[in-house]
């Protein structure tokens, strides 16, 4: 078994765990920086927009309101865990003609080429590793149609990390399995990727420093 698919199982079996408290222990904090993501993106109707990472639905939910009956919403995530969880919400919305879920690797993308309006990440790219994350990124790339959109919400790295970015590297390093997301340089890493940037916004959350980047297929 090779360290990605290990680390895939890992990861897998942790939100198969967490999938019923998730909402309640990390996605209220997260939802003010999700939120901004998808004022950012802006998702019209008659879009097909892709989650990657979707969890219990929380952003899945947004999209398919914003892309319409026209539109077409799909989410993909690791956990079977999260995808039972989002299901509920969606059938809960009585919009199940409008979301559909893959339980899936982001490593692999099971989708056609060039099939996307629109690729949304929250709290997502972070838990890949620097070499995986090329891979993601690729991947979006190839479903995204020319002058497609993605936009990703990320714990930011910095050159001189603050109090709060520092404990938080240390409860990484020292607890990977529970603390499993690293900061990265979003804004880095999506150029490098061949991607134009379009937009570009930060915030935090406690204390942590958030940034989201939107950028265009070119």
């Amino acid at each position: 078994m090779s360290e990605s698919q290990k680390s895939g199982r890992v990861a897998r079996s942790n939100y198969d765990r967490l999938s019923r408290w998730y909402d309640l222990l990390a996605a209220g904090s997260e939802r003010r920086a999700q939120a901004a993501g998808l004022e950012l993106l802006k998702v019209r109707q008659g879009d097909t927009v892709l989650e990657i990472g979707s969890g219990t639905g929380q952003a899945l939910l947004a999209l398919a309101r914003s892309a319409g009956n026209s539109g077409k919403t799909i989410g993909i995530d690791l956990s079977s865990g999260m995808i039972s969880q989002a299901a509920a919400k969606i059938r809960k919305a009585g919009i199940p003609q409008r979301a559909s879920l893959v339980r899936g690797d982001a490593l692999q993308l099971p989708f056609q080429s060039e099939s996307c309006d629109a690729v949304f990440m929250s709290f997502t790219l972070e838990l890949f590793s620097p070499g995986e994350i090329v891979t993601v990124l690729a991947g979006c790339r190839r479903v995204l149609k020319n002058g497609g959109l993605l936009c990703v919400v990320a714990m930011d790295r910095q050159a001189n990390p603050g109090l709060a970015s520092r404990a938080y590297q240390w409860a990484h390093h020292s607890f990977p399995t529970i603390v499993d997301c690293r900061p990265i340089d979003a804004l880095g890493v999506v150029s490098r990727a061949g991607f134009q940037l379009r937009d570009v916004a930060e915030m935090s959350m406690w204390g942590l420093p958030i940034r989201i980047v939107l950028a265009k297929k070119c």
